[in-house]
């Protein structure tokens, strides 16, 4: 009976110990602040990789929707302002699948972002704008460039 006392005792003792360590190393932490700019030394303008898929949560979620989904045919996706969506193909992705495929982005992209109007730009894979698809709301209809 004693040494089972004894086990309780040291066994209490350890879950203590255990609790108070992994408390005050998690109670410590301090997140660091994002940072609000580009780091020194990266312009705007280049450094395409650095670039976001969106500057919303859901404009994020999207492009990062686009980019998992598309495997094969789009490269890189990113959306502004939760109204612009610029897609950026692959090699495999042929002339004529182009426009199709802006159509279907666009039908994606109005069931995320309703009641408003759309744009869709479609990137070659060398970064150049190839087409343009304008989504009005009020009409229903799609306009390329």
């Amino acid at each position: 009976m004693k040494i089972i006392q004894q086990f309780r005792q040291i066994l209490t003792a350890l879950v203590l110990v255990l609790v108070l360590t992994t408390t005050a190393a998690c109670s410590g932490t301090v997140q660091a602040k994002q940072p609000t700019q580009l780091p020194p030394g990266i312009s705007r303008s280049g450094d395409y990789a650095l670039l976001e898929r969106g500057n919303s949560v859901q404009g994020q979620d999207f492009g990062n929707w686009v980019v998992s989904t598309a495997k094969g045919i789009v490269q890189d996706a990113y959306v502004r302002d939760n109204n612009k969506l610029g897609v950026v193909i692959t090699p495999q992705v042929k002339p004529t699948e182009v426009r199709p495929l802006a159509k279907s982005l666009l039908q994606g992209f109005h069931r995320n972002f309703p009641n408003q109007d759309l744009t869709v730009l479609m990137y070659a894979p060398d970064k150049k704008l190839i087409l343009t698809g304008q989504y009005d709301v009020q009409s229903n209809q799609i306009e390329y460039k």
